[in-house]
């Protein structure tokens, strides 16, 4: 009976998901056609969205979700997707921005107040959402909450959940394109990336060396190199974004190509 409740509990979990992801592919969609009449809508942004979601599924229903549960290489491939991959795409597709211009003007106010609360600041600043990312990751890896989760679907759901809000947040501090009445300054989001990027990479090395329990040391060492890695190289994708972003809003502007009154 409790193995039989186990396995609805994974069921539940796969439709669910899946579920969630339709909406959010349908809904994207919605706001799209909603919101043509205020121009047009960036067709790479729409891709970036639609790329998101399917890195984010791949994470967490199908084979390499499936294989996750026994497999930490797999677990891995499946951690980069969900908690760097996805978030990175779909933070750059701009969906607040387009929920604003979809909605109604009440209901759109009502989002615009919402960005502005004091919670939403406090989980959208560079330090706290680095902490929440990276430290949760911390927490995963370097305690036994790691071989727990594979034993309780609802505490799965709970770490995945994490992972990719969490990541979300992160990235939306560092390179967010939507509007945020609290962003950060370039310099201190740089100092928080910094932190970021030196803390993932460690815990990728400790990983390594230390493998959660009941992961033998060949699988935690192929699955350190997939973090270390394929982490760096979502990373590099990140501080390009980033660093375009800080050149074109601190790039002089107004200034004439040639000095037409510079003495001859």
């Amino acid at each position: 009976m409790s193995h039989d409740h186990g396995m609805f509990g994974w069921t539940l979990f796969r439709y669910v998901t899946a579920l969630a992801f339709g909406l959010g592919a349908v809904g994207y969609a919605a706001g799209w056609w909603a919101s043509r009449h205020r121009g047009r809508w960036p067709i790479h942004r729409a891709v970036l969205w639609y790329t998101g979601l399917f890195c984010a599924g791949v994470g967490l229903v199908g084979p390499i979700a499936e294989a996750a549960r026994t497999s930490f290489p797999a677990h891995m491939v499946g951690h980069l997707l969900l908690g760097m991959v996805a978030p990175l795409c779909l933070v750059l597709s701009a969906p607040v921005t387009l929920a604003l211009r979809a909605l109604p003007v009440v209901q759109a106010r009502a989002l615009s107040w919402a960005l502005r609360t004091a919670l939403v600041r406090a989980l959208t600043h560079p330090v706290v959402a680095v902490v929440l990312n990276v430290g949760g990751l911390w927490a995963l890896y370097t305690t036994d909450l790691y071989g727990m989760m594979h034993t309780s679907v609802w505490l799965y759901a709970l770490v995945h959940a994490h992972v990719f809000l969490a990541g979300y947040l992160f990235t939306a501090a560092m390179v967010g394109i939507d509007p945020n009445p609290h962003r950060s300054s370039f310099a201190l989001r740089t100092a928080a990336l910094i932190g970021f990027l030196t803390a993932h990479s460690i815990l990728a090395k400790w990983l390594y060396g230390h493998p959660p329990a009941g992961v033998d040391f060949a699988d935690a060492r192929i699955g350190a190199q997939i973090m270390y890695y394929g982490g760096d190289a979502v990373d590099v994708t990140l501080i390009v974004v980033f660093c375009a972003q800080w050149y074109t809003a601190t790039r002089p502007r107004g200034i004439p190509l040639t000095d037409t009154h510079a003495p001859r």
